[in-house]
């Protein structure tokens, strides 16, 4: 049976408790918080933290839409969907760091349910998180994987690395012929097993988020940076402001949906630069970004 308000408040806490995390560990982040209407129905609350000590931007978002029609991207992969009424209920955030030793992260989780008078409701869950380094580490990335793999361990042996090829796979710049970072989990369609078991699988997934990133975030934001780090990381968001504008699969639901388009779009950075057919220089840390970590690697 799908249990659409525990699905709520469940999304609810989990936004609360990573807004309480990021000010608990960056007391100096100035906090915006809009509620808002979707005129088709539904709405959700934005929350959006700026101008801290250690991140530059965090956004997080709760939404719980609903309509009479399932947009174009959320029946591009399940057609016979199209016409049906849904509901969508989700978290998402996006936090770029000033420090360039810190990584930029993502996470979502989310729940779709379509519906018609003929036929049983089609449901699935979805999400998943990925990290998008500027400098990398080796202890990090190890880190990232091992709590995403510890999340899925529960759910089968085949799980994480299924989610694992499914994250490389999704977050990869075609146009660039490179992913967007070192990847992580990403999960779509859900609905394998019975409601309950899919619900607590995702709640897992969320659930390991901080865990997984906080200590990242602790052991970097002390590092001392310069000029040369702080326009590395500016030219790198720009490759996470093409994906997001290109591919992203949640981007384009949101806005053909008739989403709120600031919410929508606070996943991109305040700042970015863009530079002509520039390369790094060989035997530098920013190649070494390149050779070492926007490549598929089994870190886990």
């Amino acid at each position: 049976m799908i249990e659409i308000e525990s699905i709520r408040s469940y999304l609810f806490a989990l936004q609360n408790n990573i807004t309480d995390a990021l000010c608990d560990l960056d007391s100096t982040l100035v906090l915006k918080e809009d509620e808002w209407d979707r005129e088709e129905g539904g709405g959700g609350r934005c929350r959006v933290m700026r101008d801290g000590q250690i991140f530059e931007q965090a956004g997080i978002n709760f939404s719980y839409v609903f309509g009479n029609e399932l947009p174009a991207s959320a029946t591009a992969h399940r057609p016979g969907l199209a016409g049906r009424k849904f509901q969508a209920l989700g978290v998402s955030l996006v936090i770029h760091p000033i420090n360039p030793y810190v990584p930029t992260t993502h996470m979502n989780v989310r729940f779709f349910v379509a519906e018609n008078k003929e036929e049983p409701p089609v449901w699935w869950f979805g999400g998943g998180f990925d990290l998008t380094p500027y400098y990398g580490f080796d202890e990090d990335a190890k880190h990232w994987h091992i709590t995403a793999k510890e999340a899925c361990a529960e759910y089968g042996d085949d799980i994480y690395p299924r989610y694992k090829k499914w994250c490389d796979d999704y977050f990869y710049l075609k146009h660039r012929q490179e992913p967007r970072g070192i990847g992580g989990l990403f999960f779509d369609d859900l609905n394998e097993w019975e409601f309950e078991k899919c619900f607590a699988f995702t709640r897992s997934i969320g659930d390991a988020f901080l865990p997984a990133y906080i200590p990242i975030v602790e052991r970097r934001k002390g590092l001392d940076y310069g000029e040369q780090q702080r326009q590395f990381q500016l030219y790198r968001r720009g490759r996470y402001v093409e994906f997001n504008l290109i591919y992203d699969r949640g981007t384009l639901f949101g806005l053909q949906s008739g989403g709120r388009t600031e919410s929508i779009l606070m996943s991109l950075p305040p700042l970015v630069r863009w530079q002509y057919d520039w390369q790094p220089e060989p035997g530098t840390p920013e190649a070494e970004l390149y050779e070492q970590y926007l490549k598929v690697r089994e870190w886990a």
